[in-house]
Parts: C-alpha cells; sequence; structure tokens
C-alpha cells in the first residue's frame, strides 16, 4: 500500500537525502516511509519503543528495507528513529486509528481466553474468526497482520486466512492460501513460509472463474475445519481472513459466501460505511457475528491498475529469488511427455445434441481441460499440484510453482525455473493466466 494523509511534519525532502538522519516520534505517532525504487534502507530504533505493523522493533539493530517497499514505524510511547538511505518520501503523522485496533484485540484476546477455558468439545473453545472486509486499498492485509502479530505476542498460534487472489499476501498471486502464525510477523520478511496451505486458482481476479474460486475457498475452509478439531490450541487461537477489495456486484456475493463458509464471528470493515451498512443489516440475525466499523488510517491512498502489476510482478520474482536476491531458482528441461497439464475450466459441458431443444451449451467453470505444450505457455507461472490423479487436482493444494522460460519444438523439451533442482514433487502442472516477465 502507498501512503499520503493529513497531519505530518516531513522529515525531509522527499528522495534528497542519503546520509543517517534521525527522527523523534511523539507518543502515539508514526513514521511513514516510502523505500527509494533504487536502493535499500537502513533503519534503526535508538530510543524508547516502537513497532512495524504490530511487530516490535529490537532496539540499536540496523533493519534493512528493500528498493519500494512501505511501512510505517508506530510508537505508543515515544521514540528516536534512526535511518540510512534514501526514501521515495518520509514524513511523521499523529492521526492513526491505532487505539481502534488495539481495542480490537483486546477484544479478540479475551474471546481467545474464554475459548481455552472452554471444554474442548465445546461450541465455546471456538476462538474468534475475524474476517477484514473493505474496499481496495483500505489497509485490509495491514490490519490483518496487526492482529495476528499482536496475537502472536500474546502467545497465541492464529492462523491466517489470505483470499485476496490479487495480491498475494502469503504466496504469490492467483492464490488463496493459509498458514499458522506463531511469532510476530518479521518486519522486512513478511509472512513466513514454513507451513502454508496454497490453493491455485491461477488468474489475478476471481471473475475469470468465479465458480472455481468459490470451490477453493469451501476446500481450504474444509480443511481447517479438520486441523481445528484435532488441535485445540489453533482452535482456540482462531483465525485472521484477509479478502480482496472487490466488494461490490458478484465480489458482494463472494465476501457473503467467505463469511459464510468459514464460519466468521468478527467482520471488520475498513474504511466503508455503506459496506459496513449492508453487512450489518444482512448478518443481523446471526446472534454469534459481530459486524464492526473501523477507520482506515490516513496514510493509505489508492494504486492504479499498472502499479498493481508492477507488484504483483515483484511478488513472483520474490517467490523465486527471494526478497533481497538471496535466493538461486534452478533452470531445468523436461521432455515435452513428461508434463501433464490442466487448466480448469471452459470447454462445453455437453454437446449441442445432448441438450435440450433451443439450450446453448454452457461452459462448465470446474471442468479439467487437458493442456498440449504450446506457445502459450512461454512466460506463465504453472502451480505443481501435490495430486495424484487428475481428478483430486482441485481439491489438492500445490507444492509451488515453476515458470515457463523456453519451449522448443524441435526436441520437444520444455526449459522451466524452479525454485530448486530436482524432480518436481507432482507430475500434475495447473495453468492459468499467471504470466512473468523477467526484467
Amino acid at each position: 500500500m502507498a501512503y499520503g494523509g493529513t497531519s505530518v511534519t516531513p522529515t525531509g525532502p522527499p528522495g534528497s537525502s542519503t546520509s543517517i538522519r534521525q527522527v523523534k516520534l511523539d507518543k502515539e505517532c508514526e513514521l511513514r516511509v516510502e523505500v527509494s525504487p533504487d536502493s535499500p534502507l537502513r533503519l534503526r530504533l535508538l530510543t524508547g519503543t516502537a513497532e512495524i505493523f504490530g511487530t516490535e522493533i529490537a532496539p540499536e539493530i540496523w533493519l534493512t528495507f528493500p528498493p519500494r517497499l512501505k511501512f510505517a514505524v508506530f510508537t505508543w510511547y515515544g521514540a528516536t528513529i534512526e535511518m540510512d538511505g534514501t526514501t521515495e518520501t518520509d514524513y511523521t503523522a499523529d492521526e492513526t486509528p491505532m487505539i481502534s485496533y488495539v481495542n480490537v484485540h483486546a477484544v479478540l484476546d479475551a474471546r481467545r481466553h474464554r475459548a481455552k477455558a472452554s471444554p474442548s468439545d465445546s461450541d465455546a473453545s471456538q476462538g474468534p474468526r475475524v474476517i477484514v472486509v473493505g474496499p481496495t486499498d483500505s489497509g485490509k492485509s495491514t490490519l490483518s497482520r496487526m492482529l495476528l502479530s499482536w496475537a502472536a505476542k500474546q502467545g497465541w498460534k492464529p492462523t491466517f486466512v489470505d483470499l485476496d487472489i490479487g495480491q498475494g499476501s502469503i504466496t504469490i498471486p492467483g492464490c488463496i492460501a493459509a498458514t499458522p502464525i506463531e511469532l510476530p510477523i518479521d518486519p522486512v520478511e513478511g509472512i513466513p513460509l514454513d507451513m502454508p496451505l496454497v490453493y491455485f486458482h491461477g488468474h489475478v481476479t476471481p471473475s475469470v472463474n468465479v465458480d472455481l474460486y468459490k470451490a477453493l475457498v469451501k476446500e481450504l475452509a474444509q480443511i481447517l475445519e479438520r486441523q481445528f478439531a484435532g488441535n485445540v490450541e489453533s482452535r482456540a487461537a482462531g483465525m485472521v481472513i484477509n479478502t480482496m477489495g472487490w466488494i461490490e456486484g458478484v465480489g458482494y456475493e463472494l465476501l457473503l459466501h467467505a463469511i459464510d463458509t468459514f464460519n466468521a464471528t468478527v467482520v471488520l470493515v475498513l474504511g466503508q460505511e455503506k459496506l459496513w451498512s449492508m453487512l450489518r443489516d444482512v448478518l443481523k440475525n446471526k446472534a454469534n457475528v459481530d459486524v464492526v466499523k473501523l477507520q482506515k488510517s490516513g496514510g493509505v491512498v489508492s494504486r492504479n491498475a499498472k502499479v498493481r502489476q508492477k507488484a504483483r510482478a515483484y511478488r513472483i520474482r520474490e517467490y523465486f529469488y527471494g526478497l533481497a536476491n538471496d535466493l538461486s531458482p534452478h533452470s531445468n528441461i523436461a521432455n515435452f511427455s513428461d508434463l501433464c497439464i490442466y487448466r480448469v475450466g471452459g470447454g462445453p459441458q455437453a454437446p449441442r445434441s445432448a441438450l435440450p431443444a433451443g439450450a446453448e451449451p454452457a461452459a462448465d467453470p470446474t471442468r479439467l481441460i487437458p493442456v498440449s505444450v504450446n506457445q502459450d505457455l512461454l512466460h506463465l507461472v504453472l502451480a505443481v499440484s501435490f495430486a495424484k490423479e487428475p481428478d483430486e487436482i482441485i481439491s489438492s493444494n500445490v507444492a509451488g510453482f515453476i515458470w515457463i522460460t523456453d519451449i522448443n519444438f524441435e526436441s520437444k523439451k520444455i526449459t522451466y525455473l524452479a525454485p530448486s533442482a530436482g524432480n518436481l514433487p507432482g507430475k500434475y502442472l495447473i495453468m492459468g493466466s499467471l504470466t512473468w516477465y523477467e526484467p
């Protein structure tokens, strides 16, 4: 997300300084920073206490933020921050919604304690299931991150669920995913990738295949339900669910579907009164669901389509090369015959001859279509499925991703980039419309 807003005190002309400089923050103020697109920024805490999106900063230790990263340093009691490097912009703000955010955390914490104290076989043993909703660029990912880090700091291990396939907070865009959060989220590295559960939609908007999106959301919810049934600790800690910014028409229907499918008990609405009012009305008969309106941070401003596209490309690059170019992906070669590629959706469900008179054949949104190797695969990102048989592809999570870099039709060989060398963990690959062009 990007930053802008009122009640600001510039710490220097944007992008003008590369010398070490200090910023003094008063209590309940934050320093909002956009790192230069060309060089990293170092930052450390000199005095006081401060946090980045809910994670405390250790004193006197330099943190290195890569180019283009946007973040905010908040202090409850006052702090002095030192920065070394170039910023696109940096300023301090004294108007933040942090008090209301931490109050939400306190209520959730009390509910977790209540769930933990309840008999494990009772409904009361289920901790809060929080879903964060709101329009595009309202700060949903950031609020989710804060709530998760604050909970982890208290010793809980909440589950983070990311349904925003356009952005990808846990893994690359085009996926829905879930992972347990056992420690406050690293300010630089972000969400840990130790144990993610990932399902591949293959597109950056659900509108390409709404039924597939719903099917994957349901699949993920059922898996988590089974995990919670066997893990009292996870069950009491509950979950925090991040959603996409598409909130009108079909997007609104998908929000309701997610609330229902995950049995959400707290709906946090950021930055839009109309959405809060609509959800409050439609959920008023559900006694165990609270719909809470929250102010979005003044630091959040809109990003245009080009900026979003760039951000998606950086997320894919980060998957293969690491945040700081510290990973070494491997280029591998396979025979055409070694790959079993499928896409989901499309193709007539039945021939016209089998339909009632006058009926048009409809595309089946969850039908599996085998894909022969062709030029269209070049530069596509494919998911490697854990499925053992083709008919398990939709219900199976994925092991990871490969990127098609070259296709040789004479030798019938395909070259792809993978995070590691060796054979792929599964033989079934899923194709969507996710492309990437290495800069």
